[in-house]
């Protein structure tokens, strides 16, 4: 993917107007080739002011990713992580996949800048926000078949859960199979995509988005109610910040499931819950299929709905809340 604009982003992203003649000197342009580089940062949902006699400025400073700070924290505290970011890419989760299937070593870690077509669980897309948003995957390898990793999505979702939480975002809850949630709203997604033999070994490709600012345009781009990082934070550290604590406390998780499995998270992850008691609609493949109460979820991460039929156990499908 051609990523030519973001050294001018990086330069643009502190806020502050830069002289076009300084910034095509810097770049090697023409005054023509900067002004093509704007628009297309433009097209990112970016806005640029031009002001003559002073240059090009962003309309807010922007919180880009410290690639280099990133690399080194986790090679302190995750030395077992191996992290590349990505200016660009249509989906973390695509590319590192890809790279699974031709060897990438267990402990890959992929972070992308922007997101051309970020997905979501069942074909879903994920909307994110240059600057605003946090987008990585995270490859695992396991001796076991994908049988055993029933409940992995909802591991992931507790240690990020908590790591949000050390990062000063306050009341982060669950819901299953996959969201992380505040005050009802949706702060961020996991995508889990295996691979590998039903009886091992397998590699799981740990996707998760999360959101750290986001404008009102992101925000009516997503469709549904959503939240952030700052919206429940007094101070929000650097996404760089944020995406090492996430890495650092994910990968601890990974390492107990694939020693214990879903047990050790369960109790914190019913503990979480935010739709725990309550009255909800579970569809599959756009059909519904079950109603009742959630009653919790089993040992190897099943939802538990207390239904007509009694104690009904469901390993895929959607959740939707019902009126009492």
């Amino acid at each position: 993917m051609d990523t030519s604009h973001f050294p001018l982003l990086r330069i643009l992203a502190d806020g502050e107007f830069h002289p076009g003649r300084r910034l095509a000197q810097t770049l090697s342009l023409s005054g023509a080739g900067v002004r093509n580089l704007v628009k297309r940062i433009e097209a990112l949902d970016l806005r640029v002011f031009k002001v003559r006699g002073r240059g090009y400025r962003l309309a807010e400073a922007l919180d880009l990713l410290e690639a280099d700070v990133v690399v080194a924290r986790l090679k302190a505290i995750s030395p077992g992580l191996c992290a590349e970011v990505l200016d660009e890419c249509p989906s973390t989760n695509t590319v590192l996949a890809d790279r699974a299937s031709a060897g990438a070593p267990h402990g890959a870690v992929l972070v992308c800048e922007h997101q051309s077509a970020g997905r979501g669980r069942r074909g879903n897309s994920w909307v994110s926000a240059v600057g605003g948003s946090l987008t990585f995957s995270v490859l695992w390898r396991f001796p076991g078949g994908a049988g055993t990793l029933g409940g992995l999505s909802l591991a992931v979702a507790v240690a990020a859960a908590k790591a949000l939480e050390r990062l000063g975002t306050g009341g982060v809850t669950v819901k299953w199979p996959n969201d992380l949630y505040c005050e009802e709203r949706k702060l961020g997604g996991i995508l889990i995509e295996l691979s590998g033999d039903a009886l091992g070994p397998s590699a799981a490709v740990v996707g998760v988005g999360i959101n750290v600012r986001l404008d009102p345009s992101t925000r009516e781009g997503i469709g549904r109610p959503a939240t952030d990082m700052a919206s429940h934070s007094n101070t929000v550290p650097t996404r760089s910040a944020v995406l090492v604590g996430l890495l650092e406390s994910i990968a601890a998780a990974l390492e107990q499931f694939s020693l214990e499995g879903f047990a050790p998270f369960r109790e914190e992850w019913l503990q979480r819950h935010a739709w725990q008691g309550r009255q909800v609609a579970l569809s599959q493949a756009d059909r519904r299929v079950a109603e009742g109460r959630v009653v919790g979820v089993a040992e190897d991460g099943a939802l538990m709905l207390a239904s007509s039929k009694g104690i009904e156990r469901f390993h895929s499908g959607e959740l939707s809340l019902r009126a009492k």
